[in-house]
This record gives C-alpha cells, sequence and structure tokens, in this order.
C-alpha cells in the first residue's frame, strides 16, 4: 500500500477540508479522467482498491495514471483507553482531496470501457466523483 518514506512531522493536526482544487482539475496525462465531485479524506486502501478495479475492467488493456498520494498520517487511540495521555498512534495513511480533483486517469480504452471502470471504481471511494474527458478523446 502507498505510504511515505519520510516526513517531516510524524503527527501533524488535522486541517479542515474547505475550497477547490487549485490544480490537477484537467486530464493531462490519459484520455479520461475520473474527477472528484466532493471534498474528502481517501485512504490508501481505497487507493489500492481503485487500482485494482480498473485494472481488471480494462482487463491489462490501457494505462493507469494514479494522480493523488497518501501523505496526511491519520492517529487513533487505543480502544478503552482514558483520556489524556498524549495523541495516538498513526493508524492510517490519506490524501486530502479537494472538489474539481482529477484522482484517476486512464488511456488505450475506448468510452464504454472507461465509463464501466470508473463506475466500479466509483462505489470504492466514499465521495461523489464523475468521469471527465480530455478535449478530442473518445471519438
Amino acid at each position: 500500500m502507498l505510504q511515505p518514506t519520510r516526513v517531516k512531522f510524524r503527527k501533524p493536526h488535522l486541517t479542515p477540508l474547505r475550497g477547490y482544487a487549485k490544480g490537477a482539475n484537467k486530464v493531462d496525462f490519459g484520455d479520461f479522467g475520473l474527477q472528484a465531485c466532493e471534498n474528502g479524506w481517501i485512504t490508501a486502501r481505497q487507493i489500492e482498491a481503485v487500482r485494482v478495479a480498473l485494472s481488471r475492467k480494462m482487463k491489462k488493456g490501457g494505462k493507469i495514471w494514479i494522480r493523488i498520494f497518501p501523505d496526511r498520517p491519520v492517529t487513533q487511540k487505543p480502544l478503552e483507553t482514558r483520556m489524556g495521555k498524549g495523541k495516538g498512534n498513526v493508524e492510517y495513511w490519506t490524501a486530502a482531496v479537494k472538489r474539481g480533483r482529477v484522482m484517476f486517469e486512464i488511456a488505450g480504452v475506448p468510452l464504454e470501457t472507461a465509463e464501466e471502470a470508473f463506475r466500479t471504481a466509483a462505489f470504492k471511494l466514499p465521495i461523489k466523483v464523475k468521469l471527465i474527458t480530455r478535449e478530442g478523446a473518445g471519438e
């Protein structure tokens, strides 16, 4: 699963997700992209699940680009632990995704296959997404 090899701060503060994506809001590498319609946290497990779903639906035919990376640690205190005694341990890694961000891109497959693959991938994600195309792609 994806996670950074080293980080500057082990347990950073969790900042709120507001607003729209500053960049990465167009399809730059492939022909079709999966764009976020809401803000949310995507875990490394969810990214891996989407990657597996896309590669299975595309029958290993096209190419996949993953344009998000889980670089934010999420901490949790153990169950049945009293309050205090510091911040909990890092449990998993997430990617902060803002509205308009293109998270996944694929190329080398027809539009119907891309729609079916992204529909399956959308079920693996906790936020609403939509399929977008590069100008001139899919004809």
